[in-house]
């Protein structure tokens, strides 16, 4: 568990926070009818070349690609490969990158042309749960905080809420403690101290929480074969409370209401 010590640490987990941010510009943007997920993976290995950054995912423990696509029941580590997008897919897109040794990571789920309502109110719903974890990551609160306000987030809408892959600690390393499920009770589970940096990312499914995991030994999907979204940003716990590093105008705007 890292403990970010002074301004020129927080600052090298920005730089990567921007990069993160940056590869989440660029892949939305290109993210289109026909384009191939391994077409977004290219762009997206260009951006983190050219911020100076490297990638937190390629061959992490043998993950062949610089980000994750997961569309429709793909819940989180899709590989990039030659499937096309079409018209009303969702797809989540998880982007890690390290500067100087330092890691900035997240995640956002976009619609491919018009949505069902289904698929909308999916989205933002798992993107609202982010904010509201993001308000409960302070100093001298609990894990347990997190992960509740996220799983009352996904409660009157009957979602699936995965207990399988969690958030987690980060800085040094991609993933460190504490583990951040997107569930809990409040009050318990591992204190949370100034300098701490966490990913919170809830993952909802509009069916059950069960999992599998095909064939690649990667790409998880939901066990009925329902859609997913996925949300995460990287947040620093300091003195004047949360503050995200993995800034963009695409993940920062907070729902309404």
């Amino acid at each position: 568990m890292i403990t970010i010590k002074n301004e020129r640490e927080f600052r090298k987990m920005a730089v990567a926070g921007a990069c993160v941010a940056a590869v989440h510009e660029a892949v939305v943007e290109a993210a289109d009818v026909g384009v191939t997920l391994r077409k977004l993976d290219g762009i997206a290995a260009d951006v983190i070349r050219s911020r100076g950054c490297t990638p937190s995912f390629l061959n992490y423990q043998g993950f062949p690609a610089h980000i994750c696509t997961s569309p429709n029941e793909v819940i989180v580590h899709g590989i990039p490969g030659d499937y096309r997008l079409a018209p009303g897919d969702i797809l989540s897109i998880d982007a890690g990158a390290v500067y100087e040794g330092y890691h900035g990571d997240a995640a956002l789920t976009i619609g491919i042309g018009d949505l069902d309502e289904e698929a909308r109110r999916l989205l933002e719903v798992t993107r609202r749960a982010l904010w509201e974890g993001i308000d409960r990551a302070r100093a001298g609160g609990r894990v347990g905080d997190i992960g509740h306000a996220v799983e009352r987030a996904a409660a009157p809408h009957g979602y699936g809420v995965v207990r399988d892959y969690v958030g987690h600690g980060i800085g040094r390393a991609m993933h460190e403690s504490p583990q951040i499920p997107n569930y809990g009770v409040p009050g318990k589970g591992t204190r949370l101290k100034r300098g701490m940096a966490v990913c919170i990312e809830p993952m909802f499914n509009l069916g059950t929480h069960q999992t599998l995991t095909k064939a690649d030994g990667w790409t998880v999907v939901t066990a009925d074969g329902k859609r997913s979204a996925h949300f995460e940003h990287t947040v620093a716990l300091t003195a004047d409370g949360p503050v995200v590093t993995t800034v963009s105008d695409l993940l920062t705007a907070r729902p309404l209401g």
